[in-house]
């Protein structure tokens, strides 16, 4: 699973995600992609079972690039604890995601085949996604 190697702070804050994405809302690698329509934070278990969902999908023929990293912790306090004590320990790990985002970019494949595996990935995923392809 994706996670960060060094941060410089081990703890973040929630956060809000705000207006669209001004960066990475192009295809830049491949010809196929599939594009966030609504924001979310998607963390990296979910990036990964949409990974494996894709590869196994396209029988690993041709590339596939994911564009999107979870580099913001999440802390979550243990079941039962009270209020007060600080804030919990770093669970896991989410990428904030905007709409417009390309999320995963797929080339060397059938159009058809791109479509089948990015609509098998978005089931996975807790957000709205449109497919998107290179004119």
């Amino acid at each position: 699973m994706l996670s960060p190697k060094k941060m410089k702070f081990r703890k973040a804050f929630k956060g809000r995600i705000h207006g669209v994405a001004t960066s990475g809302h192009y295809l830049a690698y491949g010809s196929f992609g599939l594009k966030a329509t609504s924001p979310e934070r998607i963390t990296a278990r979910q990036i990964e079972a949409a990974r494996r969902t894709i590869t196994r999908h396209i029988k690993r023929q041709g590339r596939l690039w994911i564009r999107i990293f979870p580099d913001v912790p999440v802390s979550t306090k243990p079941l039962g604890a009270r209020f007060g004590g600080g804030k919990g320990s770093p669970e896991f790990y989410v990428a904030r995601v905007k709409p417009g985002k390309i999320m995963f970019e797929l080339d060397g494949v059938p159009r058809e085949l791109a479509e089948e595996a990015f609509e098998l990935a978005a089931a996975k995923l807790p957000i709205k996604t449109r497919f998107v392809a290179r004119d």
